[in-house]
């Protein structure tokens, strides 16, 4: 008899954020936002800075970037895209310990669909991509929240062969 796949060890994509940092407020951060709502056909958010930093002209609470959050098949059609303008090609380092990745592109032209717009310039962006198992939401919940064992949290290991098999990524 076949030994059954437990569902629950399943790695499933929960959400893919994609960040532009701009580094300064008004027209600039529009034509970030309005190239970053062409690209994801999603609802962009825009990011302050944190903190004060005089060298760089920054106030606390300034605009400076602008940011989406993908789930379900939004995120994977994307994540497709996204890894097809690298090539997909990603190295060890793209990945952290709980099996999550990010990486850059440099320019979004090289995003399939693109065109290029030249009141735009070049911009590049951040993908980061997070991953999970059924049943990591008992340590978010409000109530009665739990933590996940280690045997069930993902490592490194688990999300570059997730990586692979349903991406197929090469590693370099």
């Amino acid at each position: 008899m076949a030994e059954k796949e437990n569902p629950m060890r399943e790695i499933m994509l929960d959400k893919v954020t994609v960040n532009m940092g701009i580094g300064e407020p008004g027209e600039p951060l529009e034509k970030a936002k309005n190239l970053l709502g062409a690209l994801c056909g999603t609802t962009i958010i825009e990011t302050k800075a944190k903190d004060r930093n005089p060298t760089f002209k920054l106030r606390k609470g300034m605009p400076i970037g602008v940011k989406t959050t993908l789930r379900g098949e939004k995120a994977a059609e994307f994540l497709t895209k996204a890894l097809a303008a690298k090539k997909k090609i990603l190295s060890e380092s793209n990945f952290d310990n709980r099996g999550n990745f990010s990486f850059g592109i440099k320019e979004y032209i090289d995003f399939p669909g693109a065109k290029y717009d030249p009141t735009i310039g070049m911009i590049g962006f951040d993908v980061c991509v997070t991953l999970n198992r059924r049943g990591a939401r008992v340590k978010k919940r409000t109530l009665k929240t739990s933590k996940v064992g280690k045997k069930h949290v993902l490592t490194k290991e688990e999300g570059i062969e997730f990586a692979k098999s349903r991406f197929d990524v090469i590693m370099e």
